[in-house]
């Protein structure tokens, strides 16, 4: 188990995934969506929600054009004002224009018809700012993902959305404590290797 705190962990694991370069960057996020394409589940998602990069996480909008679009949805995180520090899920196509949210993160202009309620996903890809190989993350921090996805918690038979993390593999440690309030992922994805959740 680490020694360091939450906080000084993402702080180091931040800095790392900020450290490689353009190039490097370019790579890696390839190398993960060519893992993604060969991933059975995500062929046949039907309705996924992505994220737009920031802060050195890998970009993996080029799905958008990977994957055939006949029949498939795209979806984005949005920032719910009436719900602080929940996520809403807002349908998205290559061209529709986006706008900086309070983080300066693009997300998708809200269209109130355009929600897609999470039982509705077939596939959620998240940004990690850690991880471990039993698929335990570590978020920003903020708890966006966790308090949006809470309900997944409770779920027994119920296998939609399944829940993919998205990372470099520099931001891999050793072993993570998973808290009461975190939401697992089913997998994690870098551009070395999937690691699959037990179970």
């Amino acid at each position: 188990m680490s020694a360091e705190s939450p906080r000084a962990l993402r702080r180091r694991l931040r800095a790392a995934r900020r450290a490689l370069d353009e190039r490097r960057q370019r790579a890696n996020a390839a190398a993960i969506v060519r893992r993604l394409l060969r991933l059975r589940a995500v062929r046949r998602a039907r309705r996924i929600a992505l994220y737009v990069a920031a802060d050195g996480e890998p970009d993996v909008l080029d799905l958008l054009r990977r994957l055939p679009a006949r029949g498939r949805c795209w979806y984005l995180p949005v920032l719910r004002g009436h719900a602080r520090g929940r996520l809403w899920f807002v349908r998205h196509e290559p061209g529709w224009p986006l706008r900086a949210n309070r983080f300066g993160i693009p997300e998708p202009r809200q269209r109130r018809r355009a929600i897609q309620p999470l039982h509705g996903l077939d596939l959620v890809l998240m940004p990690l700012v850690g991880f471990d190989a039993e698929c335990n993350r570590l978020g920003m921090g903020a708890g966006y993902y966790d308090r949006s996805l809470a309900g997944l918690r409770r779920r027994r038979h119920w296998r939609r959305p399944l829940l993919l993390g998205v990372a470099h593999e520099c931001q891999r440690v050793e072993r993570l404590a998973a808290q009461p309030w975190d939401v697992p992922v089913d997998a994690v994805v870098t551009e070395a290797a999937v690691y699959l959740r037990e179970g």
